[in-house]
């Protein structure tokens, strides 16, 4: 009897952690930091999310499934967009890959794949041959592909980006921003999980701070 109340009783405990835990608040300076200036989002309507990233991350890429659920089933009020980041001139191709994808709608197609390339398949797809080489096998036309990856578009795309960083006063991927002013990320969140429980406690603040005006 001693032993089936000891049993109850850690029960009890390990669920009450876990309803405790799951109900904290996150906390500002540890979950998140608010933007001084925010930053205009794209659509007044919805309640913005950027996810900048970089292929060649392994953070990035150890988060972009949870992201991708995420995303697949986000709220109606919510819109979701990447921004490839760039920190480095070696960072460059990828962005222009993103952009060029995005160009030619094979985003949808190709986004995944860029990813396992490179982190499974380690395959260095800097190498714009190598990237083109890539393309080509997945049944993309190499030309027309080229041709958007050095576009005055995808160049011009490139150099907002740039901005952006700047703006958002980002030191790092992946990093999550909602509504202009709120930035996560995993560094700060802890696991892929977090990240996510923390970009929906922030969607949801954005969404009552949206009520109360």
């Amino acid at each position: 009897m001693n032993k089936l109340f000891k049993f109850f009783l850690v029960f009890i405990t390990l669920n009450l952690s876990g309803i405790l835990f799951a109900q904290a608040e996150i906390i500002e300076g540890r979950d998140y930091i608010v933007l001084a200036t925010p930053q205009p989002t794209e659509d007044q309507r919805s309640i913005e999310v950027i996810e900048f990233f970089w292929y060649g991350c392994p953070h990035c890429y150890e988060l972009h499934p949870h992201i991708d659920n995420w995303r697949k089933n986000a709220p109606k009020d919510v819109k979701f967009r990447y921004v490839p980041a760039i920190f480095r001139a070696n960072w460059t191709p990828a962005a222009k890959t993103f952009y060029a994808m995005e160009a030619l709608g094979i985003t949808k197609e190709l986004h995944d794949k860029v990813y396992k390339a490179i982190h499974r398949d380690k395959i260095d797809l800097s190498k714009e041959a190598v990237l083109f080489d890539r393309i080509e096998k997945q049944g993309i036309e190499r030309a027309k592909f080229i041709n958007a990856y050095n576009s005055f578009s995808v160049q011009n795309q490139v150099a907002k980006v740039s901005q952006m960083i700047r703006q958002y006063k980002l030191t790092g991927v992946p990093a999550l921003v909602v509504e202009g002013k709120y930035i996560t990320s995993g560094k700060m969140s802890g696991t892929p999980r977090d990240t996510i429980q923390v970009l929906n406690e922030l969607i949801d603040k954005a969404r009552k701070e949206r009520a109360s005006n």
